[in-house]
């Protein structure tokens, strides 16, 4: 959650009495309700009706509205105008397909977007998009995801397996969907030909297709190991096949080479920040548009390579942590929360 650097930082920060945060999801109320902050509170989204987004403002009365990799909401933008409540746009995205539908309704699209009293994308892409808006203010600070999330502390293998796996050669393909799962066991039986005590770690993106992956596998003549049989030898083991979620980042701390999926297919790529951060290098197909400037970043770094199929997945693969590039982005991710904090206190201080 892009979120929660900002959370850490007002929830540390005095002049800040109260935060609360929507979302229209499960999984994001139950992340918020583990860290037990003390300022902040969560409520699901009300429906986008002028009625009823009366009433919860009406309620919670915010001094200013920050919408973070939010959608364009029309009855909320409008009533957070009709009671004077500034309105923000950070990390703001908005794709080419989005663009299109709004500038159809060229007209109607800047009645809305004129009510945004600040708007800071996350790529070149949307600030263009955002200017054709008719937003008044859009300035680029950078992406919020190049920062480290502050909660996150509890993302370590358990010991024993952890103790096992350092003393293997091991990569991990994550968030992979069909057809890359294949890809990267046929790219472990290339790199088995040369190197001893090899395992290959795949996290795939949906784990209710666990018994097709394993079964494909199989077929591969691969020794499988599921994660959740919390096997402890792994003698002979090909694959490790991690079939619970929430333990991806576990593996990212271990790897020294992470392969991307949903690249190889055309679902937009999946964001590299995570695994590099600790030093991975990144391997991915063509299909990054969703990623696009993170890519080139982690490209001038050296950190990232672009694969097409099984081989050449094979031949850029290795097991050395790339350290100083992940200081790097350490630092960029600091300099990035500097900027929207700095953005930020403003617009507070003047809402009040």
């Amino acid at each position: 959650m892009s979120i929660l650097p900002l959370v850490h930082y007002y929830e540390n920060n005095k002049s800040i009495n109260q935060i609360l945060i929507t979302s229209s999801t499960l999984s994001s109320a139950i992340i918020l309700k583990k860290l037990k902050l003390k300022k902040t509170v969560h409520q699901f989204l009300p429906i986008d009706l002028f009625f009823i987004i009366g009433i919860f403002l009406n309620y919670w009365r915010p001094a200013i509205a920050i919408f973070i990799e939010s959608e364009i909401w029309p009855c909320i933008f409008k009533n957070l105008n009709k009671k004077n409540i500034p309105l923000v746009l950070i990390n703001a995205r908005i794709t080419k397909k989005s663009f299109n539908k709004w500038i159809r309704l060229k007209k109607y699209a800047q009645s809305i977007f004129r009510y945004i009293t600040s708007s800071y994308p996350q790529n070149a892409e949307t600030f263009q998009y955002l200017k054709k808006l008719k937003v008044k203010k859009v300035k680029n600070i950078g992406n919020l995801k190049f920062i480290k999330n502050p909660y996150d502390t509890n993302s370590d293998l358990e010991k024993k397996l952890s103790l096992i796996l350092s003393r293997k050669k091991i990569w991990v393909a994550a968030s992979t969907h069909e057809d890359e799962e294949i890809i990267s066991a046929k790219a472990h039986i290339i790199l088995k030909k040369k190197i001893k005590n090899l395992i290959t770690i795949i996290i795939p993106r949906h784990i209710n297709r666990t018994n097709e992956i394993y079964k494909k596998i199989q077929n591969l003549n691969l020794k499988v190991i599921l994660h959740s049989s919390k096997k402890i030898s792994l003698n002979k083991a090909d694959i490790y096949l991690v079939d619970t979620y929430g333990e991806t980042k576990k593996f990212y701390k271990i790897a020294k080479t992470v392969f991307l999926g949903g690249s190889l297919i055309k679902r937009g790529g999946q964001n590299p920040l995570e695994p590099a951060r600790y030093g991975a290098k990144i391997l991915h197909g063509r299909n990054i548009q969703n990623f696009k400037e993170v890519y080139n970043y982690l490209k001038k770094l050296k950190l990232s390579s672009l694969v097409n199929n099984s081989e050449q997945l094979a031949k850029s693969i290795n097991f050395k942590s790339s350290n100083k590039q992940a200081i790097k982005i350490k630092k960029l991710g600091n300099k990035i929360l500097r900027n929207a904090t700095t953005e930020l206190n403003t617009l507070i201080k003047n809402a009040n």
